[in-house]
């Protein structure tokens, strides 16, 4: 211990009561002891002592760097240093301005001592300057480091609070706050706030940046809205509000500021506390960016983050593929943030949420599972996504539909796992029950045949099915073959007419001058037949293709004008395809019970002239005969239209029932074998389709003997000139007819003579 150690005040002989008598004495001896001065002393004045409890007082023992005592049992120093006090922002103040009541001449000072009160001139800081101290503000004010104002502002060398000089300006601040609040500012240096406060860049937060306001919630209780609110703002005052901060975001100021749009800042509008805030998920002091290894947000950690309030979901995901991958430090695997989104998350009812039922397909599992450079790299099937696309789910999903089927309802949302595993809900053993979600009733024949097939996919990729790579091939070749051989016909038979067109324009060729007649071609029954096919027809390609090419932009277009637009196409769908077959079975009974149907049967008959007249025609064509073959009721033209008529209408009628009927089909006839049937069924509408535009519109439309239209399918009659050009076998037996009905009739045979 010093020698100068504090003992009871009254030993101390520097600091004793009567320091002003010690004082004379000294003088008194210095006088005898110094005669032959004695007369310019008299004349000298003795120096003016300090007024009493001045500052200049109070230094006379204060500046004794040696100078302690005793405090519960340890050595507290009492030294003031004078060069410090003078730089303090309070160097204008005596001593007894802080420590009222203080009596130098006294000891003690003040019985009982009291601390330094600062509130007696700064009575309004605690309230409205220290909201990172809100203990200040309460009264009385409860004793504390936090409360201590010595703490952060020193005793004597108090800085100014503002300014270069401020203790609470850059790095120093850190370390000031740091001496309390350790973890806190270890957290915080290891920040990517801290990483730019060390590198100084100018727009780096440190502690008031944050804690000028009050966002810190009661050590006891958990934080208020109001304060999750503000915290809220506080972050937001830079990363939206400021633009040399908000650009740093790697997707910029509308990535951060989306959150207020989202279900957890909506929540927070809404009051609830409970919900997620920015510190709640990046932490408050340890926040970093998403690549740091140590962030709560980073792609490895931050289900942990999410679990801490959503506990259930978060279990589910624990379990699942993607999880697997992401414990083996494999960060291509989806994380929470990949599927629902970082700080605009939504509800997973909002519509444009991007897991809602209706995007999840396109907007998140598509991201992954129709990338080829991840389906490579780790070797996934390849069609998955393209095959569900593809598929009525997918095409119902893609064209609109309300209740959609889509990724989650088979896979599951969370617990998501591979098919080889017994828990996985898409296992074959679990497929019945899954399925059974939508289809009542489903069993084990629902997993006959592979869930993501494409018709399309060769042997060796995934998706493939022999069956169905067999059907859509073979059709792939009958389609560019018929379709392909039509129109080689038409156009040989466009040019040859065209031709002959021109030639008599230009005298070349004198047309056959026939007389005006008009011929029965339909009759009214037949020509209602016609139109009822014809509308049945066009509403079935229309919506069957909308169904199929969703995206298409006469399909949009339709779709827009309601949203129930798919339901609406699927009704509309199934009602033509009904008003086709009830037609086919009207025809069938037009057939069977008139006599001019049974005559109609008869004249549409394959005969072997109608393999020979398509082979006389291209020669006519081509120029290789001088003339073409007479045509009777019907030509091969005709036939051929009929009869792939009446068969496209049988298969498209049993294929497009077991479509329909989609769980007593698969019920019978397995997964494999709805795909065949949905196989066929595609392959044949596109095979009609180009049929009637190829074939059929260009004889009653495009045709230059007819061009415009022919007229028949709405008069049911043709021009004799017409009959003459394109039926004239036909046009020569009604004539024939026609003069026998004119014929007198022959007299009766003479009577024998008797």
């Amino acid at each position: 211990m010093s020698h100068r150690a504090l003992v009871p005040f009254a030993t101390n002989p520097t600091c004793r009561p009567g320091r002003s008598f010690v004082r004379l004495l000294i003088l008194v001896v210095l006088g005898v002891g110094g005669s032959g001065r004695l007369g310019a002393d008299e004349a000298a004045k003795p120096a003016a002592a300090p007024a009493a409890n001045s500052s200049a007082s109070c230094l006379e023992c204060h500046s004794d760097e040696t100078l302690t005592m005793k405090r519960l049992g340890r050595k507290v120093s009492l030294y003031v240093d004078e060069k410090i006090g003078a730089k303090s922002v309070h160097s204008s103040l005596e001593c007894i301005d802080c420590h009222e009541g203080f009596d130098g001449d006294s000891t003690p000072h003040r019985k009982p001592m009291a601390p330094v009160d600062c509130a007696s001139c700064h009575e309004a800081s605690g309230k409205k300057s220290h909201a990172f101290h809100p203990r200040l503000a309460l009264d009385p004010r409860p004793v504390g480091d936090d409360t201590n104002c010595t703490s952060c502002h020193g005793t004597h060398a108090v800085a100014p609070a503002k300014g270069k000089k401020s203790v609470f300006t850059d790095g120093p601040l850190t370390d000031l706050c740091g001496r309390c609040h350790t973890d806190a500012r270890d957290h915080f240096m290891a920040s990517a706030h801290g990483h730019a406060l060390a590198a100084k860049q100018a727009s780096a937060p440190d502690c008031l940046t944050c804690h000028r306001v009050p966002v810190v919630a009661n050590a006891q209780a958990a934080p208020s809205v109001e304060q999750k609110r503000a915290q809220t703002k506080q972050c937001e005052a830079c990363h939206v509000g400021r633009e040399n901060v908000a650009d740093r975001a790697v997707r910029g100021t509308k990535f951060v500021g989306s959150f207020d749009q989202s279900v957890h800042g909506a929540a927070l509008l809404a009051g609830k506390a409970e919900s997620a805030n920015c510190v709640d998920c990046h932490g408050a002091h340890e926040m970093n960016r998403a690549m740091a290894a140590s962030a709560k947000v980073n792609k490895l950690r931050v289900a942990e983050t999410c679990a801490k309030c959503h506990e259930k979901p978060a279990a589910e995901f624990a379990g699942s593929a993607h999880a697997a991958a992401l414990k083996r430090g494999n960060t291509d695997s989806a994380a929470c943030t990949d599927c629902h989104g970082e700080h605009d998350i939504r509800k997973h009812t909002d519509p444009a949420s991007p897991v809602s039922a209706k995007n999840v397909a396109q907007q998140v599992c598509a991201n992954c599972h129709a990338s080829l450079k991840l389906t490579q790299k780790y070797r996934l099937p390849t069609q998955s996504f393209s095959s569900f696309a593809d598929s009525y789910h997918g095409l119902a999903d893609r064209g609109g539909s309300v209740e959609v089927v889509n990724c989650a309802s088979c896979h599951s949302s969370h617990a998501i796992k591979s098919q080889k595993d017994p828990t996985s809900t898409i296992n074959p053993a679990n497929l019945a029950q899954t399925c059974g979600q939508c289809h009542p009733g489903a069993n084990k024949r629902f997993a006959v045949g592979k869930v993501h097939v494409s018709p399309e996919a060769a042997k060796g990729d995934d998706g493939n099915t022999p069956i169905l790579y067999l059907i859509s091939t073979l059709y792939v070749i009958l389609i560019v073959a018929v379709i392909g051989g039509m129109f080689l016909h038409n156009a040989l038979d466009f040019l040859k007419k065209t031709r002959r067109k021109l030639a008599i324009q230009k005298g070349l060729i004198e047309p056959e001058h026939v007389e005006h007649r008009l011929y029965l071609r339909l009759t009214v029954h037949e020509r209602i037949q016609h139109a009822v096919l014809m509308i049945s027809f066009t509403a079935l390609v229309v919506t069957g293709f909308a169904l199929r090419y969703p995206e298409a932009w006469w399909v949009v277009a339709i779709r827009n004008l309601t949203v129930r637009g798919f339901e609406w196409r699927g009704w509309i769908h199934r009602g033509a395809g009904v008003v086709m077959l009830l037609a086919g079975l009207w025809h069938f009974a037009y057939l069977a019970f008139t006599a001019r149907g049974r005559q109609l049967f008869l004249d549409l008959l394959p005969r072997w002239r109608d393999v020979t007249d398509p082979i006389a025609v291209m020669k006519y064509n081509l120029g290789l005969a001088p003339t073409k073959p007479a045509f009777g009721r019907f030509c091969y033209i005709e036939k051929a239209e009929y009869w792939a008529m009446m068969w496209g209408t049988f298969l498209m009628g049993v294929t497009g029932a077991i479509l329909w009927f989609d769980n007593t089909s698969i019920g019978l006839l397995s997964k494999l074998g709805f795909d065949i049937s949905r196989t066929v069924h595609f392959y044949e509408a596109i095979l009609a389709t180009l049929a009637i535009i190829v074939w059929h519109f260009y004889f009653v439309i495009f045709n230059p003997d007819v061009y415009p239209m022919n007229l028949g399918w709405l008069t049911g009659r043709m021009s004799e000139e017409e009959m003459l050009e394109e039926h004239p076998a036909e046009l020569a037996r009604l004539k024939a007819e026609e003069a026998a009905k004119t014929l007198p009739a022959p007299p009766p045979p003479d009577k024998p003579a008797v």
